[in-house]
């Protein structure tokens, strides 16, 4: 049977390659994307002014952490000394948040660690983690996984502290991190009936996370009917989807936006989606998508190529950590979901979210760069004629 060069060429494309340009577009139009959102009247920032923003230097920054994680050779990365090692740093960081003088409280959650001058999320930190941790975990014991105590509880333990801790502050993140930890381990060989049976008293603690604090109550109230009270708690669904609205199909132009001038709150973090679609329009909101979908395309395409377990099981994890997050930021911009502080993945402004993100998709990229292949992608010559 033959192979059609083009699909020969699918087949011994380098997906890498790709990465790095979706990575560095999707940076650009996040850096262009926050610079408008952040913009005040009367004064207007110069060309030179932008580009040595604080903005700007974090997208740079993520795209050499994106550059640095791709030469890691993948037998580091998917070690289990270093994602154990992961999940004590990312367990430490998770209480020091509640540590007077190093945590930081913001819109009413301490999800924050200020020391000195840095500042992070360590939610970030630990969502990364608890990659590594299962992919290792599933790749080392995907045998052992079918049966519950010696195989699932020991992971599961683990990442639901990390869950636990995440979940006081950032229910969000949390539910990320739980949802793309049970895909994980299901497709590492976990049976369904006992994550089920796991899911439901998980889902009793959400439940009574949300029930316990009044804010989650409003958020999910305004979610149900913004406008009962759309100058209050439906404030946010209401002003983003008048956003969404206002750009028809092209847009008012870059930096034209109404929204983003005290109305709609969050705009350069959670609610960027609503700026780029009320500046660029459904065009700008497609643009989006599109690199998103491109990502997760390319991500497969890595999946395909991994032999090792868990090696397909890091790729795997890092993919649908950054296409699961996506899809829930764009649920709560549209009125699809409850409002939650979950951002967008590599547009939504944020230090810790780029170059944590930048270095994970890079650490994808290094499984291309050591894939063991028989496919021949060797350039084709010409036979030489018979003389």
């Amino acid at each position: 049977m033959t192979t059609r060069p083009a699909d020969r060429y699918l087949q011994c494309m380098r997906p890498r390659a790709l990465l790095l340009v979706i990575v560095t577009a999707m940076l650009a139009l996040g850096i262009v994307a926050v610079q408008s959102a952040g913009m005040v009247v009367p004064r207007s920032a110069s060309f030179s002014e932008l580009l040595t923003s604080r903005t700007t230097q974090l997208g740079l920054a993520a795209v050499i952490a994106f550059l640095i994680a791709r030469r890691i050779p993948p037998r580091w990365t998917t070690n289990q000394w270093v994602a154990r090692g992961a999940m004590v740093i990312a367990g430490i960081l998770l209480l020091l948040v509640f540590v007077p003088g190093i945590g930081r409280e913001v819109n009413g959650a301490r999800r924050w660690i200020e020391i000195g001058p840095l500042g992070f999320q360590p939610s970030e930190v630990a969502k990364w983690a608890a990659v590594l941790w299962v992919a290792a975990w599933g790749g080392q014991r995907g045998a052992k996984l079918g049966t519950f105590w010696k195989g699932l509880a020991p992971a599961l333990l683990i990442v639901g502290i990390a869950s636990g801790l995440v979940l006081l502050e950032d229910l969000g993140t949390a539910l990320l991190i739980g949802a793309v930890a049970a895909i994980l381990l299901l497709a590492a060989g976990a049976r369904l009936w006992h994550l089920i049976l796991i899911g439901l008293p998980a889902l009793g603690v959400v439940t009574a996370a949300i029930i316990s604090t009044p804010y989650r109550l409003t958020r999910l109230r305004a979610f149900l009917d913004p406008w009962a009270d759309p100058s209050g708690d439906g404030y946010h669904v209401v002003q983003s989807m008048t956003a969404l609205a206002g750009g028809g199909i092209g847009g008012r132009g870059l930096g034209n936006g109404v929204q983003k001038f005290g109305y709609l709150p969050e705009d350069t973090t959670d609610f960027i989606f609503s700026v780029i679609c009320e500046e660029f329009g459904v065009l700008g909101g497609i643009v989006v998508v599109s690199l998103l979908l491109a990502l997760a395309w390319t991500g497969w395409a890595i999946i395909q190529r991994q032999s090792a377990p868990h090696r397909q099981l890091l790729a795997m994890g890092i993919i649908l950590t950054v296409t699961l997050q996506a899809i829930m930021n764009l649920m709560v911009v549209t009125a699809m979901a409850p409002t939650k502080g979950i951002a967008l993945p590599l547009i939504s402004s944020g230090g810790t979210g780029w170059i944590m993100t930048a270095f994970m998709i890079g650490l994808l990229a290094s499984l291309d760069n050591d894939r063991n292949s028989s496919l021949d992608c060797a350039p084709r010559t010409m036979p030489q004629a018979a003389t």
